[in-house]
């Protein structure tokens, strides 16, 4: 089979691989569009560079080249790595529709990532939005309200958040269902507050539409369900009026929520349960900023650790 009979056969896996990530990984459509991006680049730089097209045929040598080839663009080693493991869950896909022979993905070495702690809104600023900041009246104030505090309240994603329906709603337990990455489900706990602010907006929601035709707790003004943008923007004008963080986006919530209740002293594996993550590692970086809060208060208030005036 010649370059070209193999790119062609390369990108029509790769569109059997973007409807799996979609229907049976449940990827929100951002990661699909970047994991898409990292693996057509890697196509076009293996035929540029090499002449090469089948993935059977990629070695250590080709994922080296390409990652030199980025560093030198100045591409930061987050990034990287998030373009090789892209390559590595398209080649667990070829695997598995026996596209390719049973090989491990080759191995290569990539560059060190800088420790960066999850950046989050304090605790008293949080509050703000509950005692300081004015809502419009009528469904779209009450919507805002609650789309921050859903956010913030249950730690969900924003793909989460724009998917989640009533029937995920169980307003008696105070419990939603989750549909998380890789298509994991889990039960999120929240408050009574939170349930009888549920309980009025849904009233309001019936009587602002009265003919909807999605199950969907959140809309826009229109009635229509929201977009990433949309969720982004709201995010972003309320958190832009209680805090002067450089980061102001839905995850900064969900960065906030998993913070908050490990200051507060909250088991690691409770946090991890209510994030969805897959595994510890991914959990372990909130106490990294309990200990920050920590050195905070020593050096505030140890006689050996306050600074000399």
């Amino acid at each position: 089979m010649g370059i070209i009979a193999h790119l062609l056969y390369g990108l029509m896996d790769l569109t059997s691989f973007n409807n799996y990530l979609e229907h049976e990984k449940r990827y929100s459509k951002h990661t699909i569009t970047a994991y898409k991006n990292d693996i057509e680049q890697f196509y076009e730089f293996l035929a540029k560079q090499f002449e090469l097209s089948d993935w059977s045929k990629i070695k250590s040598l080709h994922l080296r080249s390409w990652v030199v080839s980025l560093m030198q663009q100045n591409l930061n080693a987050t990034s990287i790595h998030r373009k090789i493991s892209s390559l590595k869950t398209y080649h667990k896909f070829l695997l598995l529709r026996k596209r390719i022979p049973t090989l491990t993905f080759p191995q290569v070495l990539l560059p060190k990532k800088a420790e960066r702690l999850p950046e989050y809104v304090e605790e008293t600023r949080m509050a703000k939005l509950q005692t300081d900041i004015v809502f419009e009246d009528g469904y779209s104030g009450l919507r805002d309200y609650l789309l921050l505090e859903i956010l913030y309240a249950t730690g969900m994603r924003r793909s989460e958040l724009i998917a989640l329906d009533w029937q995920s709603v169980e307003l008696q337990s105070a419990t939603m269902r989750v549909v998380g990455k890789g298509n994991k489900m889990r039960l999120i706990p929240f408050s009574k507050e939170l349930k009888n602010t549920l309980i009025n907006y849904k009233k309001l929601q019936k009587d602002t539409f009265k003919n909807l035709t999605n199950d969907l707790v959140l809309l826009t003004d229109k009635g229509k369900p929201m977009y990433p943008k949309f969720v982004y923007n709201k995010v972003k004008r309320y958190l832009s009026l209680v805090t002067t963080a450089k980061k102001r986006s839905p995850h900064v919530l969900r960065h906030s929520f998993a913070t908050h209740l490990s200051n507060n002293g909250a088991d690691l594996n409770a946090i991890k349960e209510l994030l969805g993550h897959a595994n510890l590692a991914a959990t372990q970086v909130y106490t990294h900023n309990s200990i920050e809060q920590l050195k905070k208060v020593y050096q505030q208030a140890h006689p050996k650790a306050k600074k000399k005036r």
